[in-house]
């Protein structure tokens, strides 16, 4: 066979989604192409997209007091369905990190990047049939706001400032300049609704611009999605229909992806995962990003309102240790604050916090205490191995004089009856594309997400100057400052940050590069997949 044919060989293997992106390098060398192999496989993984099929998705993170409302999701299934699959932003985060336009096509700022104007792409319909306009992206914005909201993104939607029409154009107008306001838009609570007349948006209908529109939903159970046939994006809202199908238990997921049962799955067993890579029909996907585990603790109250205790629980846990035991390896140590390594402005020159019992020991004495009894909440709801992870994490404050009470909470309903709702509890966050969005939406004074409930008046001056700075130097020393000092003075212990390990059949077709910003490229497999 001539070597033209030996490369399509490959390359059509790569279309089908037969052959990974490791296997095609090795063919590839192997027919002394590997200069090249780069390209070439670029080439295959981007072939056209084939319409069709039932995609079956097994998803964790779902409860029975899930809501089509975008305002209260925070957990996989819901994510997945609303962002994923029924509903749009103005923007979008692409596998490069990067926001672009979804359904504005297009978003121009002013010289300061306090005025921005958007403009929305034309001809997009919701399920129902109506035309997107300019009200139902305003209710949609507002439905986060006011003193009554509860959302999760009200800083968010608050940071937005006044909004106002120009003829065919929204006008945002900020406070200050934000040069990362695009992000904001592509937050996963909003999503646009249409508006019901009077200023509101109709949430409860399900009604949305997505690839796919709601059939059946069963909270905590299922949710069946049709392809909405007046989709506005060519190549995306493959499948004819898209079943989700919620399994919270770990081992249940990866058994349903053993057994042909779904064909694809996030949050994969990082005990199971290697063997599971094995298996020929299966393709383990592992993406890092900005995803990490915390363990929060309410600064209101004792003995959290002390800093000293907190900083001897930050150095009483060994957080290589934390890595290689519960993340297996998939992730990299954190420093209890929020920003990942691989994003902008990252304080890489803090220096990592080490497991160290004499600190701890000497913080707690600092706080006029010998010994500390401490009780923590925690469930595999809160990532996976949180339970375990917990107890392990007891096991090491221990020799410093610190006896942790790992109390085991009910799963279902963690997010609604547990976090924000006891003093000390596991965590986790998906994170956020940048240092502004991730620390207006969890560290905000008086944020609705903000699960520390800490109020600093230094960060909060950092975090307004911070919008406003366009000059990239002092915009960063803005962003290490304020990392710092969550670091050192807030109220949460981030041990780790996990890397995106999903796995789907070898069947599904996806671009070449997958999305770290969610699981199952950035929550949106549903509408970017296809079958191959």
């Amino acid at each position: 066979m001539s070597l033209d044919k030996e490369i399509r060989k490959l390359q059509q293997k790569v279309s089908e989604n037969q052959m990974s992106r490791r296997r095609f390098m090795q063919g590839a060398m192997a027919l002394g192409v590997g200069a090249i192999a780069p390209s070439l496989y670029s080439e295959a993984a981007q072939a056209a997209p084939k319409k069709g099929g039932t995609y079956r998705m097994g998803l964790g993170g779902a409860n029975t007091g899930d809501s089509l409302d975008p305002a209260t999701n925070g957990d996989t299934f819901m994510i997945n369905m609303n962002q994923g699959a029924v509903k749009n932003a103005l923007v979008e985060v692409n596998a490069d990190g990067q926001a672009v336009p979804e359904l504005a096509e297009s978003l121009e700022p002013s010289s300061d990047a306090a005025t921005w104007r958007v403009k929305l792409k034309p001809g997009v319909e919701f399920h129902s049939g109506k035309s997107l306009t300019l009200d139902d992206v305003i209710a949609s914005i507002e439905h986060h706001r006011g003193e009554d909201s509860t959302s999760a993104a009200k800083s968010v939607a608050e940071s937005m400032g006044a909004i106002s029409k120009d003829g065919d154009t929204l006008v945002f107008t900020l406070e200050s300049g934000n040069a990362d306001f695009p992000y904001l838009l592509s937050d996963y609570h909003v999503l646009v609704g249409p508006s019901d007349g009077s200023g509101k948006v109709d949430w409860a209908s399900g009604d949305g611009t997505g690839p796919y529109k709601v059939g059946e939903f069963e909270p905590g159970v299922r949710a069946n999605l049709v392809r909405h046939a007046n989709f506005f994006k060519e190549n995306e809202g493959n499948f004819d229909e898209v079943h989700m199908t919620a399994i919270n238990d770990t081992a249940a997921r990866m058994n349903a992806m053993v057994t042909g049962q779904v064909d694809a799955i996030a949050r994969c067993d990082l005990k199971t995962a290697s063997l599971l890579e094995k298996k020929p029909d299966v393709n383990v996907h592992q993406v890092s990003g900005t995803k990490h585990f915390t363990y929060p603790m309410d600064v209101r109250a004792a003995p959290f309102d002390n800093q000293d205790v907190r900083m001897a629980l930050k150095y009483g846990i060994d957080r290589q240790g934390f890595v290689d035991t519960v993340l297996r390896g998939y992730g990299s140590v954190g420093n209890d604050h929020p920003i990942a390594s691989t994003q902008n402005y990252h304080a890489a020159d803090l220096p990592q916090r080490q497991y160290d019992t004499d600190k701890a020991k000497w913080h707690l004495k600092q706080a006029g205490l010998d010994s500390l009894d401490v009780e923590l909440s925690a469930a595999d709801a809160a990532f996976g191995g949180a339970v375990d992870a917990s107890e392990l994490y007891a096991e090491q404050l221990r020799p410093a004089g610190i006896n942790l009470t790992v109390k085991r909470v009910s799963p279902d309903g963690y997010w609604d009856n547990v976090w924000m709702k006891v003093p000390w509890s596991a965590c986790y966050w998906g994170g956020r594309p940048t240092a502004d969005w991730m620390f207006t939406i969890g560290y905000q004074a008086g944020g609705n997400w903000t699960d520390t409930y800490w109020n600093n008046p230094r960060f909060e001056e950092l975090l307004v100057a911070g919008r406003a700075e366009l000059d990239e130097a002092k915009r960063n020393d803005i962003y290490v400052e304020m990392q710092t000092i969550v670091s050192n003075e807030g109220g949460v212990v981030i041990p780790c940050f996990a890397n995106n390990v999903d796995a789907a059949s070898t069947a599904m077709g996806h671009g070449e590069k997958l999305a770290g910003n969610w699981e199952l490229d950035g929550s949106r497999s549903a509408s970017r997949w296809w079958f191959a």
